[in-house]
């Protein structure tokens, strides 16, 4: 049974940072591509960035290109979202999913089948 726990969400002054975890047990996250995604109440979940089991990257908004990086520290079995420069319009619940293939599955959530519960990020002063 693939689990994943994501933690890390919070409340951040604009401009501010945070990094956001994506712990997995069940499985060894190295073998597979993990994508973050984020949720506001009332639109679609949206892509946000992914990165494949060889380390590729892949960041999918234009919004947060420069912003937000993605990483993975296999010996932990984690996935990074490291943050910068926060705006408003961050804000979200935001989820690690994973499709358990090498490759990233794309933008879209429908192709991920493994989630985690979600970590609130609130960007306000």
């Amino acid at each position: 049974q693939v689990q994943l726990v994501e933690s890390g969400g919070g409340l951040v002054q604009p401009g501010g940072s945070l990094r956001l975890s994506c712990v997995a047990s069940g499985t060894a996250l190295e073998n597979y591509a993990v994508a973050w995604f984020r949720q506001v109440p009332g639109k679609e979940r949206e892509g946000v960035s992914c990165i494949t089991s060889e380390y590729l990257t892949t960041v999918y908004p234009d919004s947060v290109k420069g912003r937000f990086t993605i990483s993975r520290d296999n010996s932990r079995n984690t996935v990074y979202l490291q943050m910068n420069s926060l705006k408003p319009e961050d804000t979200a619940v935001y989820y690690c999913a994973t499709a358990l293939l090498r490759l990233c599955s794309g933008r879209y959530a429908e192709e991920y089948d493994y989630w985690g519960q979600g970590t609130t990020v609130t960007v306000s002063s």
